[in-house]
């Protein structure tokens, strides 16, 4: 949300009395999404093995789930405001179950990608309510505690994904191997679904726009257009008409944003609101978002993948050997905030340098050995990592949100999001293309060695980009 934390009628408003029960129900159905982003990684090379996957369909497993949740976001964040946050968030649990359960039960690939798109259209559709509600249930100081714990929750979601689906993959509860990384949401989700409909009020915006499907359906396909040539390019041999694909999404993409903003009758609830895009700071920040979050989260994939089909490392001990990354990004959690307000962008700028450090780090260890290398020399980079992951997004997003200007308050939130999850889904495509492009005709050693240095010319940019766009004082943007 980008309203401030307190407004005038705050106080007066009557307060739900059951709403810190409400706060665990929605942080925890949010926490679902987080864990299934990261979950899945652990669980790439034994899905590619059980199921005979190819390196294309392995990318698409992973960045099904990402695109599909942005590319339902924004539709599906204004639903809420249309027709109850409570009914739809509830709805999104209810389909976040039993695509979980499509997804446990694939029988191939194909299906598997299928149904985590369907879960990623449930998290889209779930997600966005779990903000707005939390924010009409709390007002002044506990709506800043709540945010608080929020974000705290996020980050042991996202560091607890790929632990637990190494230990679930390990256990091989009944025979189910990999597939028990699916299950595990299906009856957390009933749970939860049962005290949301119990504690969780309903609440809707007053004045919500109604979806536009014509440029909601346009702006769909524009983005799978720009992905499905970086997952499939190379199995084409990058022939002429995946770069015209690409081409072909970019000029969608940028035809909703332009068609909407010259309508002046569309301008407001507009998808890509174009006026918000060139304001210089919350335009440079969502762009160093993207760049950066790509990088991020593509290192993820390929370094777990990496531990496993080149090191041999078993999903557990690849799940354990990760705890580093997130210990790194737990530990600055606490200091990120006042390193915003006094820093500014060269808070960013940091995060991406040291992110960047701790990439080659990584790779500095890998190369002492040929196999099972020790994880001891791996946790240092990996620490860097995650904290220069935590030093970049919190900061991004603060600057992001404090310079919208009034009149995209509603849409801003959606857009964010919506970027950073783009950002996660080219991340995935594009490395997971150069990984298992490399392994292919050479080894695995030089698979993470090319990704590693597409990822620290990435943050390197987005380092650059900081220092030259973002030039106003911290007080313009930080007020």
């Amino acid at each position: 949300m980008t309203a401030s934390t307190t407004s005038p009628d705050d106080t007066d408003a009557p307060q739900h009395p059951y709403r810190w029960a409400a706060m665990v129900v929605l942080v925890l159905g949010f926490m679902l999404d987080l864990l299934n982003v990261t979950i899945v990684n652990v669980a790439l090379p034994v899905i590619q093995i059980d199921l005979s996957g190819t390196p294309s369909q392995i990318g698409w497993i992973a960045t099904s789930y990402l695109l599909a949740f942005a590319v339902t976001l924004i539709t599906a964040a204004k639903l809420g405001d249309l027709w109850g946050r409570k009914r739809v968030f509830l709805v999104g649990l209810t389909a976040f179950a039993v695509t979980g359960i499509w997804s446990a039960l694939a029988q191939s690939s194909g299906e598997l990608i299928a149904a985590r798109a369907g879960q990623g259209v449930a998290a889209a559709i779930l997600a966005p309510q779990v903000m707005s509600t939390l924010y009409t249930l709390f007002t002044g100081k506990e709506r800043a505690t709540v945010f608080g714990l929020f974000g705290l929750a996020a980050g042991l979601a996202q560091a607890g994904g790929l632990l637990l689906g190494g230990i679930l993959i390990s256990a091989d509860i009944a025979g189910l191997g990999w597939r028990t990384v699916f299950w595990v949401s299906v009856p957390a989700a009933a749970i939860l679904l049962a005290l949301g409909a119990w504690l969780i009020p309903e609440n809707r915006a007053p004045d919500a726009f109604r979806p536009r499907w014509l440029p909601a359906t346009v702006l769909t396909a524009g983005l799978i257009a720009i992905i499905f040539p970086l997952l499939e390019g190379r199995a084409h041999n990058w022939a002429p008409w995946t770069w015209g694909v690409m081409l072909g999404g970019i000029v969608a993409v940028v035809s909703v944003a332009f068609g909407e903003h010259r309508n002046a009758a569309l301008r407001a609830g507009a998808l890509l609101p174009l006026g918000l895009l060139k304001e210089r700071i919350s335009g440079v920040a969502m762009v160093v978002q993207l760049i950066a979050f790509a990088a991020f989260s593509g290192f993820l994939l390929v370094f777990i993948v990496w531990l496993q089909d080149g090191q041999d490392y078993t999903p557990l001990r690849a799940g354990v050997v990760t705890i580093a990354f997130s210990v790194g990004g737990l530990a600055m959690a606490v200091f990120v905030g006042r390193l915003t307000l006094r820093f500014g962008r060269y808070t960013v700028v940091a995060g991406t340098l040291i992110g960047a450090a701790g990439t080659l780090a990584v790779l500095a260890a890998a190369g002492t050995a040929t196999i099972d290398v020790d994880p001891w020399l791996l946790a240092p980079g990996l620490f860097a990592i995650g904290v220069g992951m935590n030093l970049v997004m919190p900061p991004l997003t603060t600057m992001f949100l404090s310079t919208v200007p009034a009149r995209y308050a509603g849409s801003a939130s959606g857009i964010w999001t919506t970027s950073q999850q783009f950002g996660a889904a080219i991340g995935v495509a594009s490395l997971s293309a150069v990984f298992f492009g490399t392994a292919a005709t050479s080894d695995y050693w030089k698979a993470l060695q090319s990704s590693a240095y597409a990822i620290v010319a990435a943050l390197i940019v987005s380092a650059i980009a900081c220092i030259i766009f973002l030039r106003p004082s911290n007080e313009r943007y930080l007020a």
